[in-house]
């Protein structure tokens, strides 16, 4: 039978957009269809990932530059700047992200579909646009990549102006002086870093009863430090969560309480002139037709997939947040072309389960791997090695006291088993470790080879050193702790 398409992708974010580059390089016909007809990108490009990293290296580079000259420190930063000054920036970056992806499709041949695309038939998709009009197309494949989206919460009303959510925070029209943000993800602590080092008050609610309990121990101390320095309330397991408006103040109130605390039943009350709700988000599974084919979504509405992202349906393929964790832009671009390979039978390498993560906070956060204690959890023998970026000369030259890179290895052969950063650029120097420890490098490569000085990658030598200290211990000739390195033998 003859189709129209190789393959029909629903949904232009990372993983959509991956496939449809990696068809075109095998000369198969691809067609993209977007349900935003204005833009291509998704949630990617529009109102996630580029956006929000966009207001947060602003904020980044204003707080670096008041942290420089001591006559800014007593001004805060929403004294001297404009909120509009601040997006108008997002939007440039907008508009050139946009710009290169549309000019990427169409230089690759890929036809776009603008409308909203529904599986009708085994090969069969249809689509519809805004005023209604309808198409039918074919493809030998199809991949489902229509992403995620937040989840209502049901407890407030989120109207845009004082109640927040993902979205029309970008579009605010001033620095706020206070805001509140209840969330337990990511999202609330790069959004909460970034308010705060424009000078906002920020008070964070986490409703789960640990924060981002994923972090290496250390890390989250050092974390912990960085949110007193910037003055964050983070409030642990709030409980019962109420928006109130105070109209003789003109303030928004928030009560709460918090559990597993002295005073369980004791309100708390903050006034602020925002709330930001970062909740949880759902896969975009809902009408897309997964009934004609005979797939199913499980309970929380993703599509099960295997290794190389097919569903149970032969032709057809899933990737990015429809398939879960880990949910990230990085994965999914990933995901994408694999699938791609998978449905023309190209031989690729199985994409390592080990795969970094970045919070974009600031300071950032990076890790791969185990954390010690999942290590040590798992019965290994392994020893950390620490670098404080205090004692590190960009540290010094770029004014970031505040970070840490820990390496976690095995005792006995020095094999990197884990990797954890937070400080200035963390999401960067990740790959440096990640390199080394998944072409199963030891610390001795920071040892054995030179490094460009001063930079911030300078702290996986010190950390090295700091490592093979507490194997052999501090005072031992350097021969026996180098035994084994390309260099013994060499002198």
């Amino acid at each position: 039978m003859t189709y129209d398409y190789d393959v029909i992708i629903l949904g232009s974010g990372p993983a959509g957009f991956s496939c449809a580059m990696q068809a075109s390089k095998f000369d198969k016909k691809a067609v993209l269809v977007e349900g935003n007809e204005h833009h291509l990108g998704g949630t990617w490009i529009n109102r996630g990932t580029v956006p929000s990293k966009a207001l947060g290296e602003t904020a980044r580079i204003i707080q670096r530059f008041q942290r420089q000259f001591n006559e800014d420190q007593t001004i805060k930063p929403h004294q001297k700047y404009k909120m509009a000054d601040l997006l108008s920036y997002r939007k440039q970056i907008l508009d050139s992200k946009n710009d290169k992806v549309r000019n990427d499709i169409e230089k690759n041949e890929v036809d776009i579909q603008p409308g909203r695309g529904r599986i009708v038939g085994e090969h069969e998709v249809e689509v519809t646009r805004e005023n209604g009009e309808k198409n039918t197309i074919t493809g030998s494949h199809i991949l489902i990549a229509t992403g995620s989206s937040a989840i209502p919460p049901t407890h407030i009303t989120v109207e845009g102006a004082t109640l927040l959510d993902y979205s029309s925070v970008l579009d605010l029209t001033h620095i706020p002086h206070r805001l509140v943000v209840i969330g337990s993800g990511v999202n609330a602590l790069e959004f909460g870093t970034t308010f705060a080092a424009l000078g906002t008050r920020v008070t964070m609610l986490c409703e789960k009863d640990d924060f981002l309990p994923f972090l290496d121990h250390e890390i989250k101390e050092q974390l912990d430090a960085v949110l007193q320095q910037f003055d964050i309330d983070l409030v642990i397991s709030a409980d019962q969560v109420e928006i109130l408006e105070n109209t003789l103040r003109n303030r928004t109130m928030i009560k709460y309480r918090v559990r597993n605390s002295k005073e369980p039943e004791r309100t708390h009350v903050v006034e602020t002139e925002h709330v930001l709700y970062l909740g949880p988000k759902a896969p975009n599974t809902g009408n897309l037709g997964l009934e004609h084919v005979g797939l199913d979504v499980d309970e929380e509405g993703y599509l099960d997939v295997g290794d190389d992202f097919q569903t149970k349906v032969p032709h057809i393929y899933a990737a990015g947040d429809v398939i879960g964790f880990p949910s990230l832009a990085a994965s999914s671009f990933a995901q994408g072309r694999l699938a791609a390979c998978s449905m023309f039978g190209a031989k690729t390498t199985v994409q390592s389960p080990d795969i970094p993560f970045g919070i974009y906070s600031i300071p950032e956060l990076s890790h791969i791997g185990l954390t010690e204690q999942e290590a040590r959890n798992l019965g290994m023998d392994v020893t950390v090695g620490r670098a404080y970026y205090k004692n590190i000369t960009q540290g010094d030259i770029t004014n970031q006291q505040n970070g840490l890179l820990k390496l976690v290895f095995e005792t006995k052969s020095l094999k990197i088993v884990g990797i954890h950063i937070i400080g200035e650029r963390a999401s960067d120097l990740i790959h440096f470790g990640q390199a080394v420890m998944q072409l199963g490098g030891d610390i001795r490569f920071f040892v054995d080879h030179v490094m460009n000085y001063p930079t911030f990658s300078e702290a996986y030598k010190i950390a090295a050193f700091n490592g093979i200290n507490r194997v052999h211990k501090a005072g031992v000739k350097y021969k026996k702790i180098l035994k084994g390195s390309k260099k013994e033998g060499q002198e």
